[in-house]
């Protein structure tokens, strides 16, 4: 990967499934973890380094290597904008050779955190998903630490064997547990979880390199379903919308769903997940034909609307 977007856009692709705010989720904050890991064109992320780089050498190694000028004045906005907030998430440390240095010191440094260094050496592998996967569930990412969400009222969520990542609180975050942990091993057992959203964070749980190698671009402004499963094995993305206040997968919402999802060349199925058959009720005649719906408190069922096939796509992958 010689091509200096590539970096860039695979590098926001990381900032997105690590947890990072909006606000950093940029070219700046992309720029600057290449420059933590002196990640220069042509380089294999498994030679990623961790040199100690301070401000000033940051902006002149990105314009030495990716010819973006900042100007000196753009000091503190990449000290208070970005750097900030990658310590804060624990990707980058303070002054690890110095921690005593003075905090408006001019001799200021800052290092790849060793666990994410680890991490990212790993990116476009085999080892990624797993490693991100463990990492995740290791770390509360930083935007659950801004929504000021207390570990212990947030909701577990087992996304693997002994790997869980956690929520805001919420009927809807129960309802998101509810098809992860009971709908996906009874109806798609072995999928992998691509994205689950988050009423507090909207990347609750986000693989955007995933996502992009089924051929679906990350879209800030594309409004995602709540859980996007995907099962290699039949190459199918389960697209699932958790229904406790919103509505279901109606007409409306499966044209805006296709055309998301459309450069993919797996195949797409649209599921509605209900807490209970009253609240399905409610929506009975908006669910869109050649749906499934599933109600969280018969799990071992699956309702289906019409159509020439029980469960599966209905644009088979060619």
């Amino acid at each position: 990967m010689k091509d200096k977007n590539a970096y860039l856009e695979a590098t926001h692709k990381i900032l997105i499934s690590l947890g990072l705010p909006r606000a950093q989720q940029n070219e700046r904050s992309a720029l600057c973890l290449l420059a933590l890991l002196n990640l220069t064109p042509g380089k294999a992320w498994s030679d990623a380094e961790n040199p100690l780089i301070g401000i000033t050498p940051i902006i002149e190694w990105v314009r030495e290597h990716y010819q973006k000028d900042y100007a000196p004045n753009t000091r503190e906005t990449i000290r208070r904008q970005t750097m900030h907030q990658f310590v804060d998430a624990g990707i980058a440390l303070y002054n690890p050779d110095k921690p005593d240095r003075p905090i408006n010191s001019p001799n200021a440094v800052y290092q790849i955190e060793p666990a994410a260094l680890a991490l990212l050496r790993n990116f476009g592998t085999h080892a990624w998903r797993d490693s991100l996967t463990t990492y995740l569930s290791e770390r509360e990412t930083l935007s659950a630490r801004y929504a000021m969400e207390r570990e212990q009222n947030r909701i577990p969520v087992q996304i693997a064997p002994g790997k869980k990542i956690t929520l805001s609180p919420g009927e809807h975050s129960e309802l998101i547990r509810a098809v992860i942990e009971d709908f996906a091993p009874r109806f798609a057992p072995g999928s992998i979880l691509v994205y689950a959203g988050d009423t507090g964070d909207k990347w609750g749980y986000f693989d955007a390199a995933l996502l992009s190698e089924l051929g679906v671009e990350v879209d800030s402004h594309g409004k995602m379903p709540d859980i996007v499963l995907h099962v290699k094995k039949k190459n199918w993305l389960l697209l699932i919308e958790s229904v406790t206040s919103h509505g279901p997968v109606d007409g409306k919402r499966h044209v805006e769903l296709a055309q998301l999802f459309e450069k993919t060349k797996a195949g797409l199925v649209f599921v509605t997940a209900f807490p209970n058959r009253t609240v399905m009720t409610r929506y009975l005649g908006e669910i869109a034909w050649e749906t499934e719906v599933w109600i969280a408190d018969a799990p071992s069922h699956l309702i289906h609307f019409n159509g020439e096939r029980f469960l599966g796509p209905y644009n088979p992958p060619t």
